[in-house]
């Protein structure tokens, strides 16, 4: 390890971190309530359209892996400005995309350098906070972030209903503009502790020292079961909407103002009640709410759904059980190894989109016209989150 200054890191805007961070929410929720028509505009299949959320999350889950160990050797800031470039560039060749395989390519490159903004501002807090205020800060951020997936989906249903599926995109490379020069202006380094050197053993011997971490791995694998509800959530609900209850896109974008709200709520009571309440009492506030939340779902699959409300409610309360749970189980994974938060950052994101790219595949492999895959997969997302965060997470 290399001090590279001994001065403290400078702080960066919270609203610099957040805009950061929003970079992949909001380039994989405009695209959503597109899919349906994707499909026809491209002529593919179903199963095929699939794949440009699916092997997104897949790239976004890879370059995770990457990306933090870099930030940890060459600073914060280079990575994530590479990053955005990379964001840009393949936004625009997404929207200028002639078939399904040239807008797949370019989904992965822009998971690629979109996930930048998610790895490094992760780090950035757990470089600049101890455990609960970083998890307390985390869940200020995320309240505010999840504007993005709740805007996002709006804006893009409504791009997609009055012009293309190819406007959406537009919107994304011009956002990627604008963070591009704002994090060249006023980004700070906060890494002043760079690694002297990094090659692929020495970032295996890492990963591995995480892996041996119990407490790591509970927090990681219960965060990421809860995020795949999500993830299974969004590879359903536009087919449910469009093809199911035969309603415009623009619908699904109205409703997801839902879920987004109880995201937000989750994260506002994380921001509030975290430092007074200590990590481990946020997380079984997390699975109680969470098991509402699969009670009203089977309830609602039980008599079947007839209107959007009937999927979007019980979602709503998962976002918000997410909200409580997400932010503190990355802060808590962070703060078991803080001299490589970048590399557990990485490894932390990459399981939780690994797992959100799997529910997407099941619930796209095993379409059946029904809303059954889709709720199958949230349900056993939900279980196995309960499961990890009881048998893994234990008290300090």
């Amino acid at each position: 390890m290399q001090n590279s200054t001994p001065s403290l890191p400078k702080k960066p805007h919270i609203a610099m971190l957040i805009f950061l961070s929003a970079l992949s929410p909001v380039a994989l929720n405009i695209f959503i309530p597109s899919m349906p028509n994707l499909t026809q505009s491209l002529g593919t299949t179903h199963s095929i359209a699939q794949l440009t959320l699916t092997l997104y999350l897949v790239a976004f889950a890879v370059a995770q892996l990457i990306h933090g160990p870099l930030s940890d050797r060459f600073g914060r800031r280079p990575i994530l400005l590479v990053g955005i470039s990379i964001y840009i560039i393949s936004s625009l060749a997404c929207a200028f995309a002639l078939n399904i395989e040239q807008l797949i390519i370019g989904r992965i490159f822009q998971a690629i350098g979109g996930c930048t903004g998610v790895v490094t501002t992760r780090a950035i807090v757990r470089d600049l906070y101890e455990r609960d205020k970083a998890a307390s800060l985390l869940g200020y951020m995320t309240m505010v972030m999840a504007l993005a997936p709740l805007t996002s989906p709006t804006i893009g249903g409504f791009i997609d209903q009055y012009a293309s599926w190819r406007g959406s995109f537009y919107f994304v490379s011009a956002f990627g503009i604008i963070m591009l020069f704002a994090a060249y202006k006023a980004l700070y380094e906060t890494n002043h502790h760079l690694l002297a050197s990094i090659n692929i053993a020495e970032i295996l011997s890492k990963y591995l020292t995480l892996v041996k971490e119990k407490q790591y791995i509970g927090f990681v694998l219960g965060m990421a079961f809860s995020s795949s509800i999500f993830f299974s959530f969004i590879a359903g609900a536009p087919f449910l909407v469009t093809k199911i209850l035969h309603l415009e896109p623009s619908v699904y974008g109205f409703y997801f103002v839902m879920v987004s709200t109880g995201y937000m709520t989750g994260n506002f009571l994380t921001g509030k009640l975290t430092r007074r309440l200590g990590s481990y009492k946020m997380f079984i506030l997390s699975n109680i709410v969470l098991s509402i939340a699969l009670v009203i779902l089977l309830y609602v699959s039980y008599i079947g759904i007839s209107q959007p409300a009937y999927i979007f409610v019980p979602m709503a309360v998962v976002a918000c059980a997410n909200g409580l749970a997400i932010p503190t189980a990355m802060a808590s994974a962070l703060s078991i190894r803080p001299e490589i938060a970048g590399t557990a950052s990485g490894l932390a994101g990459f399981t939780q989109i690994a797992a959100g790219a799997l529910a997407t595949f099941i619930v796209g492999y095993f379409h059946d016209g029904t809303t059954l895959p889709m709720i199958a997969s949230m349900v056993a997302g939900g279980a196995l989150s309960i499961l990890f965060f009881i048998i893994m997470v234990k008290k300090d």
